[in-house]
């Protein structure tokens, strides 16, 4: 299973696509997904497991994303992460690009510095590629939560 822990709680990385792969994510002890890809909707695999997904289906077409994209993830992992026992797997189809991005989004609205979590996801998943254009739609969507208090 292509899976990279950034954090204790918080894992990356690409595509589930069968329910073999799903049990190992269960065996992971991972309670709840972030589903980026357009291609897959992971909720009827996961079910069996008892596993939570939010399935964000995102293009990656290398275009701007709108801050409410982000936002569903983040509040989701919020919530998830309110209980300490929860672990969060976020992936796309290769865990390079979209899933790279909702994960940078949920460390930073932790508190993260911007910059030292793209070194930390960098560091332990060296295949990820932080497109320009996913930065900034991370960057707006953080100054957005700034404005509005959050």
């Amino acid at each position: 299973m292509d899976l990279t822990w950034i954090t204790s709680r918080v894992a990356l990385g690409g595509g589930i696509w069968t329910s073999e792969h799903m049990a190992e994510v269960a065996r992971a002890g991972i309670t709840h997904v972030i589903d980026m890809q357009i291609e897959f909707d992971d909720t009827p695999l996961a079910e069996p497991f008892g596993i939570h997904v939010l399935w964000n289906p995102t293009d990656d077409d290398f275009q701007p994303k709108d801050p409410e994209l982000l936002q569903r993830g983040v509040d989701f992992a919020q919530l998830a992460l309110e209980d300490e026992k929860a672990k969060i797997f976020i992936h796309c189809a290769a865990g390079v690009h979209r899933a790279a991005m909702m994960t940078l989004a949920v460390l930073c609205s932790q508190g993260w510095d911007l910059n030292q979590a793209m070194e930390t996801i960098s560091s332990r998943r060296p295949v990820v590629d932080f497109a320009e254009v996913y930065v900034n739609s991370v960057e707006r969507f953080l100054a957005q939560q700034v404005e509005s208090g959050d």
